[in-house]
């Protein structure tokens, strides 16, 4: 029974493991339809969310059936229940790559001022905070979720230096303003995809160390799982809320 139970717990990983492949090919083909100016990566994202939300549903059934059928003692329920909030960030992740192929179809060609603004170094900064949150989870790796979380400063600086610099562009001629919205759009975008890369890479770290540590807070004390006997309120990570 229990080597049954250990068995749906790898099957559980392994779904979440092809859920992040899957929404981390869609951020990509997102970010090169800027990039390349490419409709048509920009619809294959847009038609491939449906399978995203189809996967979602996968991962949260097979984590509630663990739930429901068995005794999970702490350190399993702690991976469940991470597990769900995680998928839900990969699922968030999704839609962000879909919002981003919307606002890309919106141009035909780069705008002139293109060249002014850093939209590929942003980019790479959100696809490797990705891509940490991803490895750190498929590894168990608290070092590289520590990582993730300490990256996301850098990538809010480069989305603020480039929103200041959108604003000024529109200031500059009137005729900037729709496409400037637009790219503004995006780089909010890519502000979210960091924010939930980070959110990932909490839980991970939580998973692993027992630790509650969230960016800018005091790290909490580890969890006592000789004593604890059902999920507390106050051993949950904080408020999944999404930044505006």
């Amino acid at each position: 029974m229990e080597r049954h139970f250990d068995h749906l717990l790898d099957k559980l990983k392994t779904k979440l493991i092809k859920m992040s492949t899957l929404v981390n090919g869609q951020v990509e083909l997102a970010l090169r339809s800027v990039e390349e100016g490419s409709h048509e990566l920009a619809k294959l994202v847009i038609e491939r969310d449906a399978k995203v939300d189809s996967y979602d549903l996968k991962v949260d059934k097979s984590a509630l059936k663990l739930v429901a059928l068995n005794q999970p003692v702490a350190t399993d329920l702690r991976f469940i229940m991470s597990s769900v909030i995680i998928n839900s960030n990969l699922e968030r992740i999704g839609d962000i790559a879909v919002n981003i192929a919307e606002n890309a179809e919106y141009f035909h060609e780069k705008p002139a001022f293109y060249h002014r603004i850093s939209f590929h170094e942003t980019a790479e900064a959100s696809r490797e905070m990705i891509r940490l949150a991803a490895d750190a989870f498929t590894k168990n790796d608290p070092v590289t979720a520590r990582q993730v979380m300490n990256y996301d400063n850098n990538l809010d600086e480069l989305v603020k230096k480039n929103f200041e610099l959108l604003i000024e562009i529109m200031k500059e001629d009137k005729a900037n303003i729709e496409q400037a919205v637009k790219l503004y759009s995006i780089f909010h975008c890519l502000e979210r995809l960091g924010d939930r890369a980070v959110n990932i890479a909490e839980y991970v770290y939580y998973i692993v160390e027992a630790r509650i540590v969230k960016r800018r807070m005091a790290e909490l004390p580890a969890i006592d799982e000789d004593t604890e006997n059902e999920p507390k309120d106050e051993s949950k990570p904080g408020n999944e809320e999404e930044k505006s």
